[in-house]
């Protein structure tokens, strides 16, 4: 009869036995879904940042002297143990660089030019054929493939035969080109090894061309004399999991001591892939562990959840439950009854939500920032899916029998002395387990903000997720909705005294019945509060990791649109970049920049240099960097300026004539109207008068224009001398001169050099405070080696364009180059262009079709995507709104439910108001007005809780996709507009919740006597 019995007594209260059901089902649904999120952003992170790594973050290289007789049993050796590193056989690459051989006909000379002969295998695969065919082994005469950029510097041609001998071998060897190729991609990171593969030639101390390649057996066979040969292993990692990261580090970091110890003495390996996977792990651990607090969040909301539809259960049971004892029945059996009524209701949750799991992550991919990663969640459901699925659905039935077991042990009598005025405080305050919990939540908080992740070293030395932790913010959140039940009664006392002295009943009785019973509404509120301010948290959160990402691609960009790539090109010169750079389509705003490491005051730091004026409208410098604004440091970082002068028309030739009073080299110093210097070696000048013929087109390049006027900035001798300008002819036509300043040696300057004044600079906060200076000061420092006085006019916490922790410093770059001229050294190049646009893809578009150009290009809004797309970064947003969902959805539930069985307990007291001739209307005003008293409270608690949560937590749970800190820091940004909009529709769906019930009031549904 046991099992009869259980079900009628469990469908005894359907309203109950439902809110349990959805409880327990909503916790096991959500939470499966969660676990299957976790899982497959974990794999798809992995699998997206092995797709997306470069060649040089993955492969791993051998090298090894060898000769022809060790090279076979060396071969044999990487290769194993390369396919045993990476669990499956890598595509293995050999290349090969022969010793030195002469040119032909150069046999004599001391200083001959070279040749080197080469291979590599698959090199087919990588270039295209110009003319002729690739070379084949065997044969007399050896059949070799030459570049096309060392054709071109030797005049080799298909057909051409060649003899040469070895600098170290002078045995002849006579070879025929068979082949000319092209490398698909010069630039390729595979080929920054090859450099002589890559441009066909290479100036030194000799010159050398080539490589001639030929077939790997050849090469092995005659060029093989204990020469450098490496093994490069490319590995197939798209189906990396998390799980494999760490080993598979630790294999490739032991390839080289195998190598050894399997005989090959002299390979050298060299990888950074061990680095790049243990990063990853460490990413994808981080990622993880981020996601198990809002998992966290909402296992302590649902339990809470649980626990109070129980405490209703259990409370309507309770005479039930005291007869049943008074009748005979002990605990044992009590236990059975509430034990088999919980796992009705929580069993069926164990075998559904596994299938509900996947369809709730279906409606996650729809989320915009998944989409746009291309990550598609599509787990099934598997082993561990039911595991999980079952343990949380018997963790519900424990919660939901314990409050029943509680009062098994009372008597019929007991139970009818217990019953009536509740207490104010509950046991938990009394205790003050609220101010302990907070305690502990604190510490946690604390170990979050110094850690800076959920992830902390392990004894073993090793990483893993600290409990405690990930548990900082749910613990939080639960301490604070614990304090805000200590203002229930306080709260509820206050609004009994300022309703009572209104004529209206319907207040006065809602509030006087609020303070009269606080611990009724104290649960609901509570429930309602960590429902809210989950909801706020999560928005919080995901609005806070949007404006990061945003603001790093800023920080990361420095501009719009920033260029970089050598200072001067055949296709665009020195002078001829700004032109096209500021004509690009969409291009507002364009400004030359130099950017480079250099040394100031021992300390390493990037120095910028870039146009002052220009920087309220390129530099992107987070406000709260900077106690100045944009527009006050370009005004402050303005300092005295070289003398110039201006080029008359648009010279083509310019022909100078230079007086000196010793032999010594010169240069020419100029720029053009974008502010960009440029120096034009004048060569050894003799002592007395020197004429010189420049041809200023090449300035410009082939398809580059000069922006015009270009300006004499004056003359500089590489030791000190006494220079001076004799005479100038633009174009043929003489200009007049004014004798430039010489006062200061070596230079002939348009202007007083000697006494500029300090360099204004804007200095990083950590670089301040190394050299001890702070904004307003001035003072001398060592930069580059030498001494400058500079002025303080600025501090800012990080420069844009530097690394997280790199020291900066910001100067004009006209103010710069004045001073590089008075200290007679060459002008800085201009090694980066800075642009504004409102749209950047139509400039991309020009630039990606101009690959001569030579150009790489930082664009902010492909960054800002490149970063949200990244799924170990944005993994943590759909785990934030599952959570934002489920909370709201424990809060509509318990809501309903309380409210729902709060009016169906107090059938009595409204009938006796009934009786006492209270109207419907005055009912549902004190309906209305006890559950106001709690939604309002519970509204404003959770938003004021989540804003203080949120301070202390997410600026530091919103990391990169390597799981490093974000530079900048975090902002933490609360989306108002949206939480406003959010905390309305709770209000109107709770409140849509007492009009319903009282519509069922006043038909009396709720009411009727049976």
């Amino acid at each position: 009869m046991r099992g009869p019995l259980i079900v009628k007594r469990a469908f005894s209260e359907p309203l109950l036995l439902l809110a349990a059901f959805g409880s327990i089902l909503l916790a096991t649904t959500t939470l499966v879904a969660l676990t299957m999120y976790a899982s497959s952003i974990a794999d798809a992170g992995v699998r997206r940042t092995m797709e997306t790594a470069s060649y040089r973050q993955t492969a791993a290289t051998v090298g090894a002297q060898i000769t022809a007789e060790t090279f076979p049993a060396y071969d044999r050796a990487v290769r194993d143990e390369l396919a045993r590193a990476y669990a499956a056989v890598p595509a293995i690459t050999t290349s090969f660089r022969s010793d030195s051989y002469v040119m032909p006909g150069q046999d004599g000379k001391e200083q001959p030019e070279l040749l080197r002969f080469g291979s590599y295998d698959g090199l087919d695969r990588h270039a295209e054929l110009i003319s002729g065919g690739w070379p084949r082994a065997g044969g007399s005469t050896i059949e070799a493939a030459i570049s096309l950029p060392a054709s071109s510097a030797t005049g080799f041609e298909v057909g051409r035969e060649i003899v040469t001998k070895g600098r170290l071998d002078p045995r002849p060897v006579t070879v025929r080109i068979v082949g000319v190729f092209q490398l698909r991609d010069p630039s390729d990171e595979r080929w920054a090894g090859e450099q002589l593969l890559s441009r066909g030639v290479e100036r030194g101390d000799f010159t050398t061309y080539g490589p001639l390649m030929v077939a790997r057996e050849t090469f092995v066979a005659r060029f093989a004399t204990n020469v450098r040969t490496i093994w490069t292993a490319e590995p197939d990692l798209s189906a990396l999991t998390p799980e494999r990261l760490r080993p598979m580090a630790d294999a490739v970091n032991q390839v080289g001591e195998r190598l050894t110890a399997a005989g090959c003495v002299s390979c050298v390996v060299a990888s950074r892939l061990p680095e790049v996977l243990a990063q990853l792990s460490t990413a994808s651990l981080v990622a993880r562990s981020t996601m198990l607090i809002p998992v966290l969040q909402l296992l302590l909301l649902a339990g809470y959840a649980l626990m109070l539809t129980a405490r209703l259960l259990a409370d309507h049971r309770r005479m039930e439950v005291a007869l049943l004892r008074s009748r005979g029945a002990g605990t044992i059996r009590l236990a059975a009854l509430a034990g088999g009524e919980a796992l009705l209701v929580a069993l069926p949750c164990a075998v559904v939500a596994p299938f509900l799991g996947p369809l709730l992550l279906s409606l996650v991919n729809q989320l915009p920032w998944i989409r746009a990663s291309g990550v598609r969640l599509a787990p099934a459901a598997d082993l561990g899916t039911f595991l999980v699925s079952l343990g949380v659905a018997l963790a519900s039935a424990v919660l939901l029998m314990l409050p029943a077991l509680a009062g098994a042990r009372r008597t019929y009598v007991e139970e009818l002395s217990a019953r009536g005025r509740g207490g104010v405080r509950g046991l938990i305050e009394r205790a003050g387990a609220d101010l302990g919990l907070l305690g502990v939540a604190a510490l946690a908080i604390w170990q979050l903000q110094r850690y800076g992740a959920p992830v902390t070293a392990t004894a073993a030395g090793g990483l893993g997720i600290d409990p405690l932790i990930i548990s900082g913010p749910a613990l939080a959140l639960l301490a604070g909705g614990m304090l805000g039940l200590r203002l229930v009664p306080r709260a509820s006392r206050l609004a009994e005294r300022l309703t009572a002295r209104r004529p209206t009943l319907a207040p006065a009785l809602g509030a006087w019945q609020v303070s009269r019973r606080p611990l009724s509404y104290g649960g609901p509120a509570l429930l309602l509060t960590m429902a809210i301010a989950i909801g706020v948290l999560s928005m919080t959160t995901a609005a806070t990791w949007r404006a990061s990402q945003l603001d790093q691609a800023r920080h990361q960009a420095g501009a719009d649109l920033r260029l970089s790539g050598p200072p001067d090109g055949p296709e665009l010169g020195s002078l001829g970049r700004g032109t096209t750079f500021s004509a690009l389509p969409g291009v507002t705003a364009a400004a030359p920049a130099f950017r480079g490491q250099t040394e100031v005051s021992s300390e390493s730091a990037l120095l910028l240099g870039l146009d002052a004026a220009e920087l309220g409208e390129l530099f992107q410098l987070r406000p709260d960097l900077s106690a100045q604004t944009v527009a006050e440091l370009s005004r402050a970082l303005v300092g005295e300026q070289a003398g110039r002068l201006d080029l008359p028309g648009q010279p083509r030739t310019l022909v100078v004539r230079v007086e000196t009073d010793a032999e010594v080299p010169a240069r020419l110093v100029l720029s053009d109207a974008l502010g960009v210097w440029r120096d034009l070696p004048l060569g050894v000048l003799r002592k007395g008068e020197n004429r010189i013929d420049l041809d200023l087109r090449s300035l410009a390049g082939r398809s580059g224009k000069i922006t015009y006027p270009l300006s004499l900035r004056g003359l500089v001798a590489s030791s000190p001398a006494e220079l001076r300008l004799g005479g100038l002819s633009v174009d043929g036509r003489d200009v007049a001169v004014t004798p430039p300043s010489g006062d200061v040696p070596g230079v002939a300057a348009f202007g007083p050099l000697r006494n500029l004044g300090p360099l204004p600079v804007v200095l990083t906060a950590d670089l301040a405070a190394t050299l001890k200076m702070r904004a307003g000061q001035a003072g001398r420092i060592n930069i580059a080696g030498r001494v400058l006085p500079i002025k303080v006019v600025g501090v800012v916490a990080s420069m844009p364009t530097a690394a997280a922790g790199q020291k900066a410093v910001l100067a004009d770059l006209g103010t710069l180059q004045a001073h590089e001229l008075a200290a007679a050294q060459p002008p800085r190049p201009v090694t980066e262009w800075w642009l504004a646009a409102g749209d950047t893809a139509p400039a991309r578009a020009a630039l990606r079709k101009s690959p001569e150009w030579d150009v790489t290009a930082v664009d902010q809004r492909e960054l800002a995507a490149t970063l949200r797309d990244d799924p170990l970064a944005s993994g943590l947003q759909g785990a934030l709104m599952l959570g934002f969902a489920a909370a709201l959805g424990f809060a509509t539930l318990g809501f309903l439910v309380n409210a729902a069985v709060a009016a169906r307990e107090r059938r009595a007291e409204f009938a006796v108001l009934r009786a006492l001739g209270t109207s419907s209307r005055q009912v549902l005003g004190l309906l209305t007005m006890e559950q106001a008293f709690v939604i309002g409270l519970s509204l404003a608690a959770g938003t004021g809780l989540a804003v203080a949560v949120g301070t202390l937590v997410v600026p530091h749970i919103v990391l990169t996709g390597q799981a490093s800190a974000v530079t900048p820091g975090v902002l933490l940004d609360i989306p108002w507009a949206a939480t406003a909009a959010m905390l309305v529709l709770m209000a109107g769906v709770l409140f849509a919740i007492v009009a319903g019930l009282s519509r069922r009031l006043r038909r009396g549904q709720v009411l009727e006597e049976r």
